[in-house]
């Protein structure tokens, strides 16, 4: 996984050098510390999806084309069959599927995640933008500035995700949502 973050770090750098923006403006865009966007780019600290996305939509870019290398290409629709979207390794208690990763210019990021049980609570994050999140199964405990809503199939919640949130797992069983970042 620590390959995939550094692969992603680079290019991030790369376009932020090639469209002659200083690391200083990039922060500032992002509403992150200077140090905190550094780490981005240096492969230290993982780039929050949402963040990819604000990168992306700073430099004209698919945050497909941050994530994989490659460039969508199509225009009018795109399918993604069962267990086939582009798999994001994100963090280590959510696994991520692009579920549109071959799409242009999409005004959101829509995700299958799958929050697997654990018995510590993950470190809190928060990021820019907005997040929409349906539970397709299991249930799980939302932690969002200092809530605590449980989720059960069928529920759903959007959320201003620039607050500090996370998601766990219930009852030791995985839970899986789809999740729309915008």
């Amino acid at each position: 996984m620590e390959e995939k973050i550094e692969e992603i770090a680079s290019r991030v750098r790369e376009l932020r050098e090639l469209s002659k923006v200083s690391v200083e403006d990039m922060a500032k865009y992002l509403k992150v510390p200077v140090e905190t966007y550094g780490c981005y780019e240096d492969g230290t600290l993982d780039i929050p999806a949402s963040t990819l996305f604000e990168i992306g939509q700073r430099f004209g870019v698919d945050m497909n084309l941050l994530l994989t290398g490659e460039e969508p290409r199509m225009r009018i629709f795109t399918v993604t069959r069962r267990d086939e979207g582009i798999i994001v390794e994100r963090r280590i208690q959510y696994k991520y599927q692009n579920l549109a990763g071959k799409f242009v210019h999409k005004k959101v990021e829509p995700f299958l995640v799958t929050i697997e049980p654990r018995k510590d609570k993950p470190s809190v994050y928060s990021h820019p933008g907005q997040e929409f999140a349906y539970v397709l199964e299991g249930s799980l405990k939302l932690y969002i500035h200092d809530n605590e809503i449980i989720l059960t199939e069928g529920d759903s919640v959007y959320f201003d995700s620039s607050y500090g949130h996370v998601m766990v797992a219930l009852n030791d069983k995985p839970a899986r949502m789809l999740v729309v970042v915008m």
